[in-house]
Order: structure tokens, then C-alpha cells, then sequence
């Protein structure tokens, strides 16, 4: 049995520039953060049978992993070259569909755990590289790198991606003193809207592929502003990032009609009233989680989002990325029984196809 750990993140400056059809023109500029809240994978071999099991919010028995339905777990199995005999259960501390990137830290997570069973351990460039591939190449989504990237390495971290695709990972070095105040000074709150977030990027990526003035003008924007709230948390200017925030919100919400709504805008307007500088929906948009930055009046803030029936989410930062929790291979013939499949062979030479 192999248990890990995958954190969640929250993008504070660029995001969307981390689409092939922006940076293929542009680079891409990433500033997130991890934050302790994880998707928790269980991978098992069982005893009793050769049958395939995946459980998340549904659950799939059956016969050949070609069957599973579950898009994500088919592909990871697919990968390695394992096609019977696993069992995959997931348990999320948040919701999927809510903008901090669940899916790709499923899948990074998934990865991690096969790796572990297989005896093989993988650093979290080829974890996240893996999961680029399957997510993008394999699955076609029309989503960026950053997910794939923020669930493997976690921290406070920049992600400059060169016109090619290489992604180049700088964790940023702050005092104490900054970490807690801005850890201190965010607030997240859900607004208890889960929404599919493939067509607001969708109609993105079509956008920008067809260099649409508006879309294209405001993703340059956006690299701009995400590397100005860098340099401004670098040196410890936190009044300055949470300025800049509302820049990227107002930039943001020009690349598609779906990332925003009257709801929205209405307690977007209701946290600036009550003390907060700036802010924005985390993920694509369209809803999930509002994010926003407050220095003096935290608490009327929190009254006001909590009188207009929103949530908050208490969080602290997390700087392992995904991990291995529980390692206990079964010693009963289930490991032998996959090897025997040709993962080692077949599995290993993809990855070293795709992260060479």
C-alpha cells in the first residue's frame, strides 16, 4: 500500500500565461503557492483478484484498466504499462472544480504512488513533467503548466516557461517575517460555486491561437503584472502585490465572458468596501474560491463575506509538494504479478522518452 500527499495551489500573478498557445509566442510567467490542502492517493495491489478498482466520487470495478472511466487514473495506468491487479482511492480536502487545481495534483500524486510501488523513485521535475504530458499531449485538455507543476514542488514558487515548454522552477526566498505576513494578510473564501472550468479555457485558447487583440493583449498584461507582484513580494512590498491583485483581476476578466458574473463582481465589490486591496477568483474563474489580500480590517471582512453566505478557507502554506506518507509494499506476489506485466520495460522507457 502506498499512500501520498499532493497539495493544492493558489496562483498569485500570471496566471493563464502557462497555455502552449500563449507561451509558444510569449513565455509564460507563473507565481503560486501551495497551500495545505491535499488529495490523498491510496494505491494498493489486491490479494484476492485481478480486478482493476478506482473509488473518487464514483466507483469503477472492473476487468482491464482500458475499461476505467475515470480519464486521469486510466492514463497513469496506461503509462506504466499496468493493465490489471490496482486498486486507486482517492479523498480530497476540497472540492474538484473550484480553481486550485485538483485534477493535476490527482494525477501528480497518482504518478508518485506508481513510481513508489514500482521501487522507483521520481523527482518532481519528471512528476511534473509526466503529468504535462498525459494531461496535455495524451488527453489534449486546453489547460497550462502550472497545475502539474505547483502539485510536484509545492512552496512559494516561480514558474518561467521558455517558448519551447521547458519550465525553469525558482522557489522564492523570503524572511519569516514576509511568509507570515502574507499567509496572515490572504484570505480565501469559497463561494460555493463549482464550475467546469474546460470551456472558460477553451474559449481562451481559441482566442489566443486565432491572436485575438483583446485576449492576446491581456495575457501579455497579465506575464507583466505576475512578474511585477514577484519583484514586489521578493522584497517584501505586500501592500504593493495586494494593489496589483486588482490589476490582474480587471485584466483577467477581459479573456472570457465565463471567468466572472454579477455574483461575483458583487462580492468582489462587497471585500473592497470592507478593507480589502485587491483580489480575484482563483483557477480559470466562473467560481470556486475568491482569494483576496487585507492588511487593517480583517475583520469586518470576514463578517461582510460571511454575511453574504461565503466561506472561508483557513490555510497555511505548503513547501514539500507532493509526497509518499505510507510505503508498504505487499510482499504476497501482487508486486511481482505487475512487474511481470512489462512496466519496468515498457513504463520506464515512456518516461524516459518524455522527460529526457
Amino acid at each position: 500500500m502506498i499512500i501520498t500527499r499532493t497539495p493544492f495551489r493558489v496562483t498569485l500573478g500570471g496566471g493563464g500565461t502557462d497555455l502552449p498557445s500563449f507561451y509558444s509566442e510569449h513565455g509564460g510567467f507563473i507565481l503560486a503557492a501551495a497551500i495545505d490542502k491535499y488529495m490523498f492517493l491510496n494505491v494498493n495491489t489486491p490479494i484476492v483478484d485481478d480486478k482493476v478498482r478506482v473509488r473518487y466520487t464514483k466507483s469503477e470495478i472492473v476487468n482491464h484498466a482500458d475499461e476505467v472511466q475515470h480519464t486521469l487514473a486510466r492514463e497513469a495506468l496506461r503509462y506504466f504499462g499496468v493493465t490489471t491487479g490496482i486498486e486507486i482511492v482517492s479523498i480530497a480536502d476540497i472540492p474538484a472544480g473550484t480553481g486550485l487545481g485538483s485534477s493535476s495534483s490527482y494525477l501528480v500524486g497518482l504518478l508518485n504512488a506508481m513510481h513508489t510501488l514500482l521501487q522507483n523513485q521520481a523527482s518532481p521535475q519528471t512528476l511534473a513533467e509526466e503529468a504535462c504530458h498525459i494531461e496535455l499531449e495524451v488527453l489534449k485538455k486546453p489547460i497550462g503548466k502550472q497545475d502539474q507543476y505547483m502539485a510536484a514542488f509545492g512552496g512559494l514558487t516561480v514558474l518561467d516557461i521558455a517558448r519551447e515548454g521547458k519550465v525553469n522552477v525558482t522557489r522564492l526566498d523570503l524572511s519569516v517575517d514576509v511568509l507570515e505576513a502574507l499567509e496572515h494578510n490572504i484570505l480565501i473564501f469559497y463561494t460555493h460555486d463549482m464550475r467546469d472550468a474546460t470551456s472558460i479555457l477553451q474559449t481562451q485558447d481559441a482566442a489566443t491561437k486565432r491572436k485575438d487583440c483583446t485576449v492576446v493583449a491581456s495575457l501579455r498584461e497579465i506575464k507583466d503584472i505576475g512578474m511585477e507582484i514577484c519583484s514586489a513580494i521578493s522584497k517584501g512590498n505586500l501592500h504593493r502585490f495586494g494593489e496589483l491583485l486588482d490589476v490582474h483581476w480587471q485584466s483577467k476578466k477581459r479573456l472570457s465572458e465565463g471567468i466572472t458574473n454579477c455574483q461575483i463582481d458583487a462580492w468582489y465589490e462587497l471585500a473592497r468596501r470592507n478593507g480589502t486591496i485587491g483580489g480575484k477568483i482563483s483557477g480559470a474563474g466562473g467560481g470556486g474560491f475568491l482569494m483576496l489580500y487585507c492588511e487593517e480590517k480583517k475583520a469586518q471582512l470576514r463578517e461582510a463575506m460571511r454575511s453574504a453566505g461565503l466561506r472561508e478557507l483557513n490555510f497555511r502554506l505548503d513547501f514539500e509538494g507532493s509526497k509518499v506518507i505510507f510505503d508498504v509494499v505487499s510482499r504476497d506476489g501482487r508486486l511481482a504479478h505487475i512487474q511481470r506485466q512489462n512496466h519496468v520495460e515498457n513504463g520506464m522507457a515512456l518516461v524516459a522518452k518524455h522527460t529526457s
